[in-house]
C-alpha cells in the first residue's frame, strides 16, 4: 500500500532523516543539500539547485518520488509553504557572482572574502537555531554536575574554547582531548549525572563519532554542534545545533560555531548569575 505524501516540510525532514541510511550515495547526496538549504530550494530552479548540489536534475526528481511525492515541484511547494510565515531573508538568497580571471588573490582580497563570508554566516546563524533547542542545552548544562566538551581535529578550536568558558562562569568542564591516547580513560570519567557536548563536522572523526554513541548507549545527556540534519552525531543528540559555516576557496570558517558556543557558555552564566541572586527585599 502506498504511503500518504508528506503534507509539511517537518514530516518530509523525519522521514528523510529515518531512511537516510538506506538511500543510494547519490540520493544521500541529495538529500545532505535539501535538508541543509531549505531556502535555497524553496527559491531556486531545480536546474540550479541539482548543479549546487552538485547531482543531475533527475536525481531530485527521483528523490521526490522515493519519498511518495509526485515530482520535484510538489516537494518544493513543502519548501516554500515553510516560509509562508517568514520574513524574506535576502542574504540567503543573493550570491555574489564572480568571474573566474585565473588570476591568484593578494591578501587584501582573501581576507574580504574571508570576512564577507563570515559575516553573512553569522547574520544567518540566529534564524537557523531553534530557540527551544537552545533553552533545552542550557537545561541539560545546568542540571549537569559537570559538562564534557569534545572536538578533534578542526572542531578542536571550538571545544577548547567553550570549556575555558565554561571555566570562566565557573562550571566544571572537561576537555576530551585524548591526551597521550587516552580518549577511554577520559570517556569513562564522565559520570551519569554529567553532560557531554559533542562538535564535529564533515566527514566527521571517528573517535568522536564513538564517544557520541559510547554518551548515548550510557544515556549521558548530549549537546552536539555539527553541520548536517543528516551527520551521523544529530541522530545521536538529545539537543542537536546545525550551522553552516562560511566556505572560501574550499577553505571553511568556524565563526558562526564559535559565536554559538560562546552565547551558550555566556547564556549558562547569566541563568547561574539569576539563580544566585537573593530576592528583592530579603
Amino acid at each position: 500500500m502506498t504511503q500518504p505524501s508528506p503534507q509539511n516540510f517537518d514530516e518530509l525532514k523525519k522521514r528523510v532523516t529515518a531512511r537516510y541510511g538506506s538511500l543510494s550515495p547519490r540520493l544521500q547526496q541529495a538529500a545532505r543539500y535539501l535538508l541543509d538549504h531549505p531556502r535555497d530550494v524553496a527559491f531556486s530552479t531545480v536546474a540550479k539547485i541539482a548543479e549546487t548540489a552538485g547531482v543531475t536534475p533527475s536525481t531530485l526528481i527521483r528523490f521526490a518520488n522515493t519519498f511518495d511525492l509526485s515530482g520535484f515541484s510538489e516537494m518544493q511547494g513543502l519548501f516554500r509553504a515553510r516560509l509562508v510565515d517568514e520574513l524574506p531573508n535576502y542574504t540567503e538568497r543573493i550570491r555574489a557572482v564572480r568571474s573566474a580571471t585565473g588570476e591568484t588573490p593578494d591578501s587584501t582580497q582573501l581576507l574580504w572574502e574571508f570576512a564577507d563570508a563570515n559575516r553573512l554566516a553569522l547574520e544567518q546563524l540566529p534564524g537557523r537555531i531553534d530557540p527551544d533547542g537552545l533553552e533545552q542545552a542550557l537545561d541539560i548544562f545546568e542540571a549537569a554536575r559537570a559538562i564534557h566538551v569534545m572536538g578533534a581535529r578542526r572542531s578542536f578550536v571550538v571545544a577548547s574554547y567553550m570549556t575555558y568558558a565554561l571555566h570562566h562562569i565557573d562550571k566544571r568542564a572537561f576537555l576530551v582531548n585524548g591526551l597521550g591516547g587516552m580518549y577511554g580513560e577520559q570517556v569513562r570519567s564522565i559520570g551519569d549525572h554529567d553532560a557531554l557536548m559533542v562538535i564535529s563536522f564533515s566527514p566527521y572523526a571517528e573517535e568522536t563519532r564513538q564517544l557520541a554513541a559510547t554518551a548515548c548507549e550510557r544515556r549521558i545527556p548530549l549537546v552536539v554542534i555539527t553541520d548536517s540534519n543528516v551527520s551521523p552525531l544529530a541522530q545521536l543528540a538529545d539537543v542537536c545545533f546545525v550551522v553552516q559555516e562560511a566556505e572560501v576557496k574550499s577553505f571553511r570558517g568556524l565563526t558562526a560555531s564559535l559565536c554559538l558556543a560562546q552565547s551558550l557558555a555566556i547564556s549558562l552564566g547569566v541563568r547561574h548569575e539569576l539563580g544566585s541572586t537573593p530576592p528583592v527585599g530579603r
